[in-house]
């Protein structure tokens, strides 16, 4: 099995903040859009640099989604920022009918999703959020894993064309993918070859994966773990493939169980190669207050829960 190091954890909001630092060197048709939260968002190096290519919306949302479907008529790429809560559901009208209806060229960039956002408890949480964004045809849905996905994943999407939603998160994570990996929007990353299951997991559940996969192997069960970073397009080639190896999956996520990437799997499984599912996921409920580590311990989105969905998947082989 392949071993990852976490050469420094760090969040992987300051991953997009790179990435909008080195597109507004490199792009002049990339504007930012933020809805009273600079810092948070990590714009501070984009602000400053490029003054006239930001707009501070303040805490008006549904404005600022529009504003950004408007600047993409004169040829614009606006990259929209604030937390994921506000991103989506609190937007979603102006979402559907202004940027998914309309195909507008528009970067929605959420930070601080899921149950990770800690403190601030269940109102500024959001667990819906990927199910609402995959049903708006052609929304293309990147949920990273680290700062150096986060950083290349904001690069990539300035040259994709459509309507985008880029979800990221708060707190300090490892950071273990290449500073250099290619990212390409819809395609899956095998992160470890294996034989008895398939671990497909996406987001902050990746690094627990990994060091799943690394318990399992002491315990002699051999585990493929898949980096999806885009749930839609899904790439559903590389999840057949490795399925037909080793006939049974798990998938991990912050997310709700209904409607997240374990879902778009099962009808991916249910169309080709029906087989054995366990999911890690919130299980159809509303989060709390509490640090983002008890958080996932409380809610079992950690490495402990991947090992022991795979106890359970490879008995129902």
């Amino acid at each position: 099995m392949k071993k990852y190091t976490n050469t420094g954890s760090k969040d992987t909001r300051s991953g997009f903040g790179a990435g909008m630092t080195e597109l507004g060197q490199k792009n002049e048709n990339v504007v930012a859009l933020c809805a009273d939260l600079i810092g948070s968002l990590k714009f501070d190096d984009f602000k400053k640099n490029h003054p006239e290519r930001f707009f501070q919306i303040g805490i008006a949302e549904a404005n600022m989604i529009g504003i950004a479907a408007g600047l993409t008529i004169g040829g614009k790429i606006p990259f929209t920022g604030t937390f994921a809560n506000f991103s989506t559901g609190r937007v979603y009208d102006q979402i559907r009918q202004s940027v998914a209806y309309s195909d507008k060229n528009v970067k929605i960039c959420a930070s601080h999703a899921g149950l990770t956002l800690g403190e601030d408890g269940a109102t500024h949480q959001i667990l819906e959020d990927i199910g609402l964004m995959k049903m708006l045809p052609g929304m293309t849905v990147i949920n990273t894993c680290d700062y150096n996905q986060t950083k290349a994943a904001t690069l990539a999407l300035a040259d994709h064309h459509g309507p985008a939603y880029l979800r990221f998160g708060r707190p300090v994570v490892p950071n273990f993918t290449p500073a250099d990996e290619s990212f390409v929007i819809g395609k899956a990353i095998m992160l470890s070859e294996g034989t008895d299951v398939t671990i497909v997991a996406t987001g902050h559940l990746v690094w627990e994966a990994l060091v799943a996969a690394e318990a399992l192997e002491a315990k002699g069960i051999s585990a493929e773990v898949i980096n999806v970073h885009t749930i839609k397009p899904l790439d559903e080639e590389a999840i057949l493939k490795s399925l037909a190896k080793t006939k049974c999956i798990v998938t991990a996520e912050e997310h709700n169980i209904l409607g997240g990437l374990g879902e778009s799997i099962s009808r991916v499984l249910a169309l080709n190669h029906p087989a054995p599912q366990e999911f890690v996921a919130v299980n159809d409920s509303f989060g709390e207050s509490g640090t983002p580590a008890q958080l996932m311990d409380k809610y079992k989105l950690n490495n402990e829960a991947i090992v022991e969905a795979v106890e359970r998947v490879i008995k129902r082989k």
